[in-house]
């Protein structure tokens, strides 16, 4: 398969790659997102050739540009040519990346650096709404508040921590910080049940707030569903009577089973999975 094709889009063979809205399949060299990781990104699940929950992705893809200094490409721009790759055969998931730009070696910044954007369209993996084995990472997860919450290029923590197992009956491996908080997924975000109250591990120095996961706050608060963030253990997960795991392409997947222990399926997966296409 080359580089600018979908495998099984339609058998055309079209290029679903624009970067800086032209159809490719490379960047320039000196892009900054290839050499330092200085980006953002979205990865957006497509539904019937909708781009689902545009305004909530473009509105964090914004936010999270903001809080790097890099000028976010226009709205209009990006929704354009994600709708363009979404309608193709065959696509059902749209990554947006946003980097500062090409420039000089070296890390500072220039002060005219125009910033790069990179829209893809791939097939859509499978495995939504469904329930999961996981397992504990060994890797932790490094402090850095500064880029807490942000959904930037360098994903280095969590490629070494998804190469840590490679039983395919493992759809996912929990992240704990340096003090032993669990703190998120290798690719999601993590919410527990306690006495009928919806937790989730608290972010400001490490992890990413993940779409899905304010959808889900936002939801529980306008059906009167108590929820908080909080520190979360391991103790506590292990106690908590549900657990749940989430992202813009998989949905909620219910965790059934992590190393010796298991959960019951008590209905609060289906509500969350409800609650997520909302209106909202």
């Amino acid at each position: 398969m080359k580089g600018n094709e979908v495998k099984g889009a339609g058998g055309r063979g079209e290029s679903l790659v624009l970067v800086n809205g032209l159809q490719a399949d490379s960047v320039n060299a000196l892009d900054r997102g290839l050499h330092y990781g200085d980006g953002v990104f979205r990865t957006i699940r497509v539904v019937e050739g909708e781009v689902r929950w545009w305004e909530d992705q473009y509105r964090k893809l914004a936010e999270d540009c903001a809080a790097l200094a890099i000028p976010c490409p226009a709205r209009e721009v990006l929704e354009a040519e994600a709708r363009q790759l979404a309608g193709e055969p065959g696509v059902g998931v749209i990554k947006l990346i946003v980097t500062r730009g090409s420039g000089r070696r070296g890390y500072a910044i220039q002060a005219d650096a125009a910033p790069g954007r990179i829209v893809m369209g791939f097939p859509f993996p499978g495995r939504e709404n469904i329930d999961v084995r996981v397992r504990w990472c060994e890797l932790k997860l490094s402090s850095q508040p500064r880029l807490a919450g942000i959904k930037h290029l360098n994903r280095l923590e969590n490629v070494l921590a998804r190469s840590e197992w490679a039983e395919p009956d493992i759809a996912e491996g929990l992240l704990c910080d340096e003090s032993g908080q669990v703190i998120c997924g290798t690719m999601t975000n993590l919410f527990i049940v306690e006495q009928s109250r919806l937790i989730t591990p608290e972010l400001s120095r490490c992890g990413v707030a993940g779409v899905a996961r304010s959808r889900i706050l936002r939801a529980a608060a306008r059906h009167g569903q108590k929820a908080a963030v909080e520190a979360v253990s391991r103790e506590r997960l292990l106690a908590a009577d549900e657990v749940f795991l989430c992202n813009s392409l998989i949905g909620i997947w219910r965790v059934a089973k992590l190393d010796n222990k298991t959960w019951p399926d008590e209905g609060g997966a289906q509500k969350l999975r409800v609650w997520l296409d909302e209106n909202n």
